[in-house]
């Protein structure tokens, strides 16, 4: 089975919700996958977006399993680069890879989520493209539904093909309540004939979901699981 590299839009625009419920629908088909966060700021005692996701998905992780799932974490809440900079504490592009080929023979296949969106600094030289760059995975890209989302994930897959990047496909995440409008079908619409990209499925807001730690992906509604195997079938091979 493929791996695959998640990045969004944006902050905020759902990765880890996408990332975490992939992982866990995975897990309960009986692969062996992890999840991996090559860089996360807001660190204090917890490594939040890994956390979620080994959660819902109820996977175990050693704590040296898991440096190497969480490779550079940092606690200002903000961009990796200046997270780095304001810990001195240096963050390489290489020291990411490095660690992405150390995880590979833990598993089967890997879910590596991005920080922020594809052209994010790692540090003043590197930013989250050339990561994606370097571990040549199909793209998964997490996306808003409403009003604006057609220009930033337009701009996304652009970046992507500018540097020959697969692109699995897009799909949407509401990641707060009452969030849909009138837009939101002709926006699937329109992203997927001017990108040449896959609309992969709608992921609506699920309250479960909506906590530092959410529920187990087994007791989540049907409907949520449903949907996500559905956009499953779509990518896997």
């Amino acid at each position: 089975m493929n791996s695959f590299f998640i990045t969004g839009t944006d902050t905020d625009a759902g990765k880890t919700v996408l990332t975490a419920l992939l992982l866990a629908a995975l897990h309960q088909r009986g692969h062996h996958v992890l999840p991996m966060k090559p860089a996360q700021s807001g660190c204090t005692e917890n490594i939040p977006d890994l956390d979620y996701a080994l959660a819902l998905s109820g996977i175990p992780a050693d704590p040296a399993l898991k440096a190497l799932m969480a490779p550079a974490c940092y606690t200002p809440a903000c961009s990796p680069h200046l997270a780095a900079e304001m810990e001195n504490r240096p963050l390489s592009l290489q020291h990411l890879v490095d660690a992405y080929h150390t995880l590979c023979p833990h598993a089967q296949s890997l879910l590596i989520e991005g920080a922020g969106g594809a052209l994010v600094p790692l540090n003043r030289q590197e930013t989250m493209l050339d990561l994606m760059t370097e571990l040549q995975l199909p793209i998964l890209i997490a996306a808003r539904p409403g009003l604006g989302t057609i220009n930033h994930t337009l701009l996304t897959i652009q970046a992507l093909h500018q540097r020959n990047l697969p692109i699995a496909g897009f799909v949407f995440i509401h990641t707060r309540p009452n969030g849909s409008d009138f837009t939101e079908p002709d926006n699937a619409r329109t992203i997927a004939e001017f990108g040449q990209t896959p609309w992969l499925g709608t992921i609506p807001y699920i309250p479960e979901l909506d906590t530092p730690t959410p529920i187990p992906f087994s007791k989540l509604p049907a409907a949520a699981q449903s949907l996500t195997q559905e956009i499953l079938e779509k990518i896997l091979p």
